[in-house]
């Protein structure tokens, strides 16, 4: 894989609404659970393309006997035809057919950060990215909870929270 990609549910401090914090060497944003879950979506799709698109390239060249320069240009083809993803993502996905190593590779791009994948690891971080979207939202309503217990204060729950984040690493 490559440096290390945290996402963390968390909640938007201006306006207290569910968020995940994704923290990937310098670069760092507060995105949406929905954005997050866009985020999972690409890349579980970007897995299974990526393997399809071997499979493919390996199809053209033994069965139909098409040079690897034809089939590399037949596998661009039909990615683009493929429909874009309906909603933003947090990262740019892209599936990746190796052509010289016949193997299936996922890369992600997010500001001066770049990363290469292999389809198990970017099903891996889709699983990863979905957890964390789902806890932000119960979070947020865990937060509300609490926050209607009289015998907590807002510092109590921050330290809880702050305690459970510890606990996820």
């Amino acid at each position: 894989m490559t440096d290390t990609v945290f996402i963390r549910s968390t909640v938007d401090s201006r306006d207290g609404t569910a968020a995940c914090l994704l923290t990937w060497g310098p670069v760092e944003a507060l995105l949406t659970p929905g954005k997050v879950l866009a985020t999972a979506r690409d890349l579980m799709a970007a897995a299974a393309h990526a393997e399809a698109d071997i499979a493919l390239l390996g199809w053209c060249t033994d069965t139909l006997r098409v040079d690897e320069q034809t089939a590399g240009r037949m596998i661009l083809d039909i990615r683009g035809r493929r429909p874009a993803p309906p909603a933003p993502a947090a990262l740019r996905i892209q599936a990746v057919a190796g052509h010289n190593t016949r193997r299936p590779y996922v890369h992600i791009y997010r500001g001066s950060q770049r990363g290469e994948l292999s389809p198990d690891e970017a099903r891996q971080m889709a699983q990863h990215w979905t957890e964390a979207a789902v806890a932000a939202q119960i979070d947020v309503r865990l937060r509300y909870a609490l926050g209607e217990w009289d015998h907590l204060t807002a510092g109590d729950i921050e330290q809880l929270f702050a305690l459970l984040q510890k606990t996820q690493r």
